[in-house]
């Protein structure tokens, strides 16, 4: 006998389960069904990435499809900007007062450095200024200092300097005019366009000058102005003679008594003696000056070699002395050779003299020192070479410096 226990079911609800399952089976998804089969074939992986592709490529296309649409559809000021405009921007006001404090501190990035010195335009001097002439100064170098001519600086100190450069003395107050031209006083005794063409120089030119602050309206009639007597008046432009002065002229040792009126350093008559080269050196050691050059356009006929008091002077040529000793006129301590055929060389300023009246000198001999004397600023030699009763330009007659 079988001890196995069974369960017996009753027909009727094992039938009910055949039917349930053939239903069921019914129901299937063939793609669930076809995606079985290629699983079980070992398909399924490659289909996957497949299918990943198709998705991702399709998703990219929408989303490029949409942001066209979205662009053409969005007002251009919500638009995407150009890469690069097309001409340059307005930069936006930043109130000056909303920035932060500077520092010293180090910023990145490039900075615009700060420029301490500013150069400020300067308008043009119209008024006279004054100046104190000081040691070594010179008629030639103040006018350079002050970008005027030489001839200015005597024109427009007539009391002072007397139309001599030699007259320039350290503490002398100087007038500096601001152009070239003279400085006058107006004293009312003549016609006025009359006094300014005496200058080259119209009316006009005078008073319409800003320097001088007349107003043209009060001036009224030109020829007989309403201008104070006393008045100074700057006269841009203008020129004038100047005032003759005793300057030394040639002396021959046939008749050295022509210089008797220039001081104690005449001489008597002269005979015989050496006769120069009729070629000149340098009178100096220095070749080259310390203060007014030759300019008869200044009054001044010689040139101011450079030197220190005591240094050596030198006979030019060959000659025979027919000057020697003070001069009453402005050269001091003063020498004059006599090189025969009408030709002189004179050296003044000299702290000292080592010749005597009717000496006869050899070329580059030592005939004195280099000194200040006479009306002199400062330490130097001023030569000179006369040819007859004229005075030339020593540049043509000495050797290139």
């Amino acid at each position: 006998m079988n001890s196995e226990f069974r369960e017996e079911r009753p027909r009727g609800e094992q039938g009910t389960t055949n039917a349930a399952s053939k239903q069921k089976r019914s129901r299937r998804n063939p793609l669930a069904e076809w995606t079985a089969s290629l699983l079980s074939l070992g398909l399924g992986e490659g289909l996957l990435r497949l299918g990943t592709a198709l998705l991702s490529l399709t998703l990219i296309g929408a989303a490029i499809w949409l942001l066209s649409a979205f662009n053409e559809q969005t007002p251009l000021k919500l638009g995407a900007l150009p890469a690069f405009a097309a001409g340059p921007t307005a930069t936006p006001f930043i109130d000056p007062n909303l920035l932060p404090p500077p520092t010293d501190s180090l910023v990145p990035g490039v900075s615009r450095l700060a420029e301490p010195h500013t150069n400020v335009p300067t308008r043009p001097r119209q008024e006279v200024i004054t100046y104190t002439v000081e040691e070594g100064d010179s008629v030639f170098g103040i006018a350079e200092k002050y970008n005027l001519l030489p001839q200015t600086i005597l024109w427009a100190n007539f009391n002072t300097l007397a139309d001599d450069p030699h007259s320039l003395q350290p503490g002398q107050k100087l007038n500096i005019l601001p152009v070239n031209g003279v400085y006058y006083e107006w004293l009312g005794d003549v016609n006025f366009e009359a006094w300014a063409a005496f200058f080259g120089v119209t009316a006009a030119d005078i008073i319409d000058y800003p320097g001088n602050k007349l107003d043209p309206a009060v001036v009224g009639n030109y020829a007989a102005p309403n201008i104070s007597k006393g008045t100074w008046l700057i006269i841009p432009g203008g020129k004038r003679e100047f005032a003759a002065w005793n300057s030394p002229v040639g002396v021959t040792r046939d008749d050295p008594a022509v210089a008797r009126n220039w001081g104690p350093g005449s001489c008597g008559p002269v005979t015989g003696g050496n006769i120069g080269t009729g070629t000149y050196v340098w009178p100096a050691a220095n070749h080259f000056l310390s203060g007014n050059d030759y300019s008869p356009e200044t009054n001044h006929y010689g040139i101011d070699v450079d030197g220190e008091t005591g240094d050596p002077v030198y006979a030019t040529d060959s000659g025979v002395v027919v000057y020697a000793g003070w001069n009453d006129y402005g050269y001091g301590y003063m020498i004059m050779v006599d090189h025969g055929d009408n030709w002189q060389s004179l050296y003044a300023h000299l702290e000292s003299i080592w010749v005597t009246c009717g000496e006869s000198v050899v070329q580059q001999q030592t005939i004195g020192g280099i000194g200040s004397t006479g009306k002199s600023s400062g330490s130097h030699l001023h030569f000179e070479i006369m040819h007859g009763v004229g005075k030339v330009n020593p540049w043509n007659f000495l050797p290139p410096p």
